[in-house]
């Protein structure tokens, strides 16, 4: 018998915000993205094992991790 397993990511935009962005100054659109890795056997994922949420400036691209409790708080539009 034989198991096959593994790890999965899979990415989902949360939402888009107007903001100014920490690392340029400029007011633009920032891009909330979650990220979550499962473990998977036989190609299902079943168990969460790690969620990030970062946010992505659309004017210099710089990207950087947010917490939960940020992503939850940010009007989503």
């Amino acid at each position: 018998m034989f198991f096959i397993f593994g790890l999965r990511t899979k990415v989902d935009r949360s939402g888009v915000v107007q903001e100014v962005c920490r690392n340029c100054g400029n007011h633009a659109a920032q891009v909330i993205t979650r990220r979550s890795t499962r473990f998977t056997l036989f190609f299902i994922p079943l168990i969460p094992i790690r969620t990030r949420y970062a946010q992505q400036c659309t004017f210099c691209g710089a990207q950087y991790e947010i917490s939960k409790s940020d992503a939850d708080r940010l009007p989503v539009g």
